[in-house]
Formats: structure tokens, sequence, C-alpha cells
């Protein structure tokens, strides 16, 4: 059975790449509880905005939005960030233009 493949995360758990730009990770001092419904509620959300999408309904689109958006701050993907050591956000910038560069380009010489 081939193993699923999982986006490399930073070492501090903060971000996760894809096609080299840094994502930012879920809080985790959330409850599976609180993370699940979280989960459940963008799910919802972004359904919502594919229907939005599919009737041309932009005051529908702009509240799916919304609720796509609040989600994520509440899961804490987007808005103030979850740590609290004072390290600026670094959320979709490329990672070869942060300070995670270096640990990054030694993924790729460790899967050669």
């Amino acid at each position: 059975m081939k193993k699923p493949f999982r986006y490399p995360t930073t070492p501090d758990g903060r971000y996760f790449v894809v096609r080299g730009r840094l994502w930012r990770c879920t809080n985790p001092a959330l409850s599976a509880v609180a993370r699940d419904e979280l989960v459940h509620d963008l799910m919802s959300a972004r359904r919502a905005v594919r229907t939005a999408l599919a009737a041309k309904d932009s005051d529908a689109l702009a509240a799916s939005r919304r609720s796509v958006d609040k989600a994520k701050v509440g899961l804490g993907e987007r808005g103030a960030v979850w740590w609290s050591d004072g390290s600026p956000d670094l959320n979709r910038r490329m990672v070869r233009n942060t300070p995670y560069a270096d640990w990054f380009a030694g993924l790729s010489e460790t899967r050669e």
C-alpha cells in the first residue's frame, strides 16, 4: 500500500510548504472537538462558495467567502498568529525568502 504524501512541516510546526510557499498550520492548542467543528464549518462554507459560483450569485458568494474566512481564523490559519514568541507571520510567503530557506533546501538534499 502506498504511503500518503504529506507536505513538509516546518520544524516549529507553524507552517507547511506547498510548491515552495508557506501556509500556516492549524493551531495545535485547539481541542479535537473545536477543531472538528471548525473543519466542518470550513467544508460547508467551501461547498457554499462552489454553489454560489455555479449560480453566479454574488451576494451568496460574498457571504460564503466570509464564512470560509471565519472558519480559517478560528482554526488559526488566518488572523492573529497562535504563537506567542513575537515571531512574524510568514503565511503565504515563498519559503526561499524566509528564515526557513536553509531548512527547506536541506529537505531536497535528503530526498535525492
